[in-house]
């Protein structure tokens, strides 16, 4: 039985809400901040729709829970996010000073981990392959799906 704590839970709402941008006709990619085992931040990719390309799903997820929570660092949080952040999304995530990212599948072309440093703040830990094949399938599906 999976726990409502658990990373899969989590992980499960951030699927949900790439699948909210999958219909939206934007890139798949969702994230949730978690704090105290309670999500409070819900966001998916919206760059098409805000017609703004920093709308990234972490992006706007960061922005919801700093609001949330009224103050610009998220230390005791987690954010769950289907694909691994790029950089612009993992420099935003340092500087919140993230305590935790967990992703679910490596994004082998804009990834940040391509890069030979961390672009993570030195106390965030990081925890990958949470629904790998869920997250990965859902922007292959979404790709092939804008090329026929």
């Amino acid at each position: 039985m999976l726990s409502i704590h658990s990373d899969e839970h989590f992980m499960k709402e951030a699927l949900h809400q790439a699948q909210l941008a999958y219909d939206e006709g934007e890139v798949p990619v969702g994230a949730v901040v978690v704090v105290d085992n309670t999500i409070i931040a819900r966001a998916h990719n919206q760059t098409e729709r805000l017609t703004d390309a920093t709308a990234h799903a972490e992006m706007l997820a960061i922005t919801a829970a700093e609001n949330h929570l009224g103050t610009k660092y998220l230390n005791e949080c987690t954010l769950y996010v289907t694909l691994e952040p790029c950089v612009m999304c993992a420099g935003a995530l340092f500087w919140t000073q993230i305590g935790n990212v967990v992703f679910g599948t490596k994004d082998e072309k804009r990834g940040y981990s391509l890069h030979n440093q961390n672009l993570l703040h030195p106390k965030t830990k990081i925890k990958t392959g949470i629904l790998e094949e869920k997250a990965s399938q859902l922007v292959k599906d979404f790709f092939k799906k804008i090329r026929t």
